[in-house]
């Protein structure tokens, strides 16, 4: 965790100071830095959002191959910029960045999964895995849906949404930033302190009954934090659908415990070192921080092959 704490620092540093023409000591290297640090502190929110969501989200479902994204938020948020395009132009692209369209993206997506825990979670016969295998469906008929507008959308048109769909530090606004620290900081403190219980509900549905601890509760709160995580990520930056699976896979790996209280934090430490580290180097050595998304996919999929023929476990 020390050797994360200073690669994250090592990282912060290199993204405000790198390239910057004057000395740190002149007051123009901090005018310099600080319009750079918009891109910093999205990138640690979102860090923070895919690490706390997917290590919650895994342990709920008692799944360590699942993430978030399996509920329909990646999908939910194609739809709804390739829908602005397909109805209105792309004008509608433009209209749809601001506070307010942010805050309706984040009501839409959270309501939504809620509606969805709510309805398959309660009553005498809820099922969590009928609620993922529902998640799925709605996922893919979504993605269907915004296959199909997309295929009518003229060249120019598709290249302006495509820039959108994928993750990129670069779709996100200075003015997201009011509402998406304290939800994302609300939300973290929230599953942290759940460590405890995060880790009785790790152990399954009948031992934490017999434990004393209301699984269904325990695990219906844990789940609207993780909704207010991921929308938050999803409406920031676009969709980043194999990060959260990537650390949460590390953290494991690298904390070696089942423990929360150690595994939350090294995976949001990883999430940034990933995250932070991917954009400096294409922002800064190949000029392509638009494909950050890819590369982490590529790596992630890459390290998940490694662990499973190495150790053969999660």
């Amino acid at each position: 965790m020390i050797g994360l704490i200073v690669a994250s620092a090592a990282i912060a540093l290199g993204l405000l100071a790198w390239d910057n023409p004057m000395p740190i000591t002149d007051e123009g290297f901090w005018l310099i830095a600080q319009l750079r640090m918009k891109n910093l502190v999205v990138i640690a929110i979102v860090a923070l959002c895919q690490a706390f969501a997917t290590v919650a989200f895994q342990t709920v479902t008692n799944n360590r191959i699942i993430t978030p994204s399996i509920m329909g938020f990646e999908s939910l948020y194609v739809a709804i910029q390739t829908g602005a395009m397909y109805f209105f132009g792309v004008t509608a692209i433009v209209d749809l960045k601001g506070l307010v369209p942010f805050t309706v993206q984040l009501l839409l997506m959270v309501g939504l999964s809620l509606a969805l825990y709510g309805w398959l979670l309660s009553g005498r016969y809820g099922n969590i895995a009928i609620m993922l295998l529902i998640g799925v469906v709605i996922g893919g008929g979504l993605g269907s849906i915004a296959t199909f507008m997309q295929r009518t959308l003229t060249p120019s048109e598709f290249d302006v949404l495509a820039a959108r769909l994928f993750g990129s530090v670069s779709n996100s606004d200075s003015s997201y930033l009011p509402v998406s620290i304290p939800l994302c900081l609300f939300a973290c403190a929230a599953i942290y302190l759940s460590s405890a219980r995060l880790n009785v509900l790790a152990l399954g549905r009948e031992t934490t009954s017999n434990l004393g601890l209301g699984h269904r509760f325990e695990m219906m709160k844990i789940l609207f934090f993780v909704s207010i995580l991921m929308a938050v990520s999803v409406s920031m930056i676009g969709p980043m659908i194999f990060l959260g699976f990537l650390v949460a896979m590390l953290a494991y790996q690298f904390s070696d415990t089942y423990d929360h209280k150690y595994v939350l934090p090294m995976a949001a430490l990883l999430g940034f070192v990933v995250l932070g580290g991917a954009y400096f180097i294409m922002k800064n050595l190949f000029y392509a921080e638009g494909v950050v998304s890819i590369i982490i996919e590529v790596i992630g999929g890459g390290a998940f092959l490694f662990v499973i023929m190495r150790k053969g476990r999660l």
